[in-house]
């Protein structure tokens, strides 16, 4: 049984932005790219913006910066390069400059996964937080990974989640 302690009386559409990292995979070829739109798009919100990006950490930071700029923008959700690897660099480049993070949503995400794939939940580096008045979740790039991170935490909390950020005057 979901709890919701405060629950919306509302759902407000939010602007939301799509970053997939990878050093291989195409817009015809990213499915969880595919996922965050179609499951943000079903709940009511928009993605303007949607991109693949190299796992390259100065790629990603600039990436971060020039999106907490846009004034139409709420949230950005990338996806991929969240793990131990080598070429796992997302959490690395937007980690620090998080103003504000969010502990809970790693820690459920990690839960959560345990109860799907096991003790592999451990090397996820999923994270979230603020940025420039903006929602940043950072999720691994397989697209099981992204529908249970969207499903069970992010879309359920966006809105009161945004509300908390930029309350409405």
């Amino acid at each position: 049984m979901l709890l919701t302690p405060h629950p919306d009386t509302e759902t407000i559409a939010l602007n939301c932005a799509a970053i997939t990292i990878s050093d291989t995979r195409t817009s015809v070829t990213d499915s969880s790219g595919k996922v965050i739109q179609t499951l943000l798009t079903k709940a009511g919100h928009q993605v303007p913006v949607y991109t693949i990006l190299p796992d390259e950490p100065s790629k990603i930071s600039a990436q971060l910066a020039q999106l907490g700029d846009r004034v139409d923008l709420n949230v950005i959700i990338f996806n991929g390069g969240t793990g131990i690897g080598a070429r796992d660099t997302t959490y690395d480049a937007i980690s620090s400059l998080l103003e504000k993070t969010l502990p809970g949503f790693g820690e459920l995400f990690r839960f959560l996964s345990y109860q799907e794939i096991g003790s592999r939940a451990m090397s996820s580096r999923a994270v979230a937080g603020v940025y420039r008045r903006k929602l940043v979740f950072s999720l691994p790039g397989s697209t099981n990974a992204v529908k249970l991170a969207l499903d069970k935490l992010i879309i359920p909390e966006l809105t009161h989640l945004s509300f908390l950020i930029n309350p409405p005057a």
